[in-house]
């Protein structure tokens, strides 16, 4: 995939309807989702359990753009073969889960896929600074991780601002991940965010059988998106 700065929403089916991934992928992207967001915990990084290697792996022949796996465990090591294997085209992991993450960041690019790191919203910009060199992308949490639904932390806007200094000419993405509705997104994407990850924002309202209110919803994200980008400017 060629690297680009346009506006990317990401849905994250972890607002999707449980008993109907599948419909619910081929809804979303035809509905103009430009990747799929896939939330992975683990009950102890993260206080809820979600989808393990062969969920994933059953979600990838229903994902026809781009698989964006987001790993909130600890150990992170250890399972990141499996989620690649299971088709992540990119894998992310915090900085906090394991004691090297410029090791895990390796890790995933070993495995030929596109490798992310995640801070915490209290995990300062500076963090990252040292390992930008191995990331395709930068995930920037706006709640604490682990739950889908909560209000949007405002101290991420300056954040992504630091974040997109720092990046300055790389081809790295910046994604945000949490509270992400019309209102929010214009201000994170004029601080230099590029892929918005969207749960309850994208899903509210509809269902496989009215896929429209995913389309309305994902247009009213990515209008208010723009415009924020068009400020910027």
């Amino acid at each position: 995939m060629s690297f680009d700065r346009s506006i990317k929403i990401a849905p994250s089916i972890l607002s999707a309807d449980f008993a109907n991934f599948g419909a619910e992928i081929r809804a979303i992207e035809a509905q103009g989702a430009d990747w799929v967001h896939v939330d992975v915990m683990d009950g102890h990084f993260v206080p809820n359990l979600t989808f393990g290697p062969p969920a994933v792996k059953a979600f990838r022949p229903h994902v026809k753009t781009f698989m964006d796996v987001h790993l909130m465990i600890s150990p992170v090591d250890q399972y990141i073969e499996a989620y690649a294997e299971a088709g992540a085209d990119m894998i992310t992991a915090h900085i906090e889960a394991g004691p090297h993450i410029h090791r895990t960041l390796q890790a995933i690019k070993a495995q030929g896929i596109k490798a992310g790191v995640v801070l915490n919203p209290g995990t300062p910009a500076e963090a990252c600074a040292d390992i930008l060199d191995l990331c395709d992308m930068v995930l920037i949490m706006t709640v604490n991780p682990g739950f889908g639904g909560q209000k949007f932390i405002h101290s991420g806007v300056e954040k992504t601002r630091k974040v997109r200094q720092m990046i300055g000419d790389r081809e790295i993405h910046i994604q945000i991940d949490g509270g992400v509705t019309p209102e929010t997104a214009p201000l994170v994407v004029a601080a230099g965010a590029d892929v918005l990850v969207a749960g309850s924002a994208v899903f509210k309202g509809g269902s496989v059988d009215t896929p429209d209110v995913y389309g309305a919803n994902i247009r009213a994200i990515r209008a208010a998106a723009e415009g924020g980008r068009t400020q910027a400017a």
